[in-house]
């Protein structure tokens, strides 16, 4: 049994959140939430929501035991950009790209 949890369109680059899902990938979740908790990353609150809301799926939804649970999937997904122009000099026009990512994370059972 596995309890899912999925934030779309997050407005950070996924290389950024990348770099925090890879810490707490295959850890017990109380570990990974005072990983998060003590990570200076950008990524980290919305991994950290995106864990909890796992962790209450399973144990709403599927009466999971909220101590035994791991992560045992967590990635990240691009999802769209918006495309920005900032004015640049002599009436020239240079693209911003505003990256935006997709969160999973899916816990399991011990």
């Amino acid at each position: 049994m596995e309890a899912t949890a999925i934030a779309r369109h997050v407005r950070i680059a996924p290389r950024k959140v990348r770099l925090v899902v890879d810490l707490i990938r295959g850890k017990a979740v109380g570990e990974a939430i005072a990983i998060l908790k003590n990570t200076p990353k950008a990524g980290s609150p919305v991994v950290e929501k995106v864990l909890r809301s796992a962790i209450a799926n399973a144990e709403h939804n599927y009466s999971m035991d909220v101590e035994r649970l791991i992560v045992s999937r967590i990635f990240v997904d691009q999802g769209t950009t918006l495309k920005r122009f900032h004015p640049r000099s002599q009436g020239r026009a240079f693209s911003i790209l505003k990256h935006s990512s997709h969160v999973t994370v899916v816990v399991t059972e011990k």
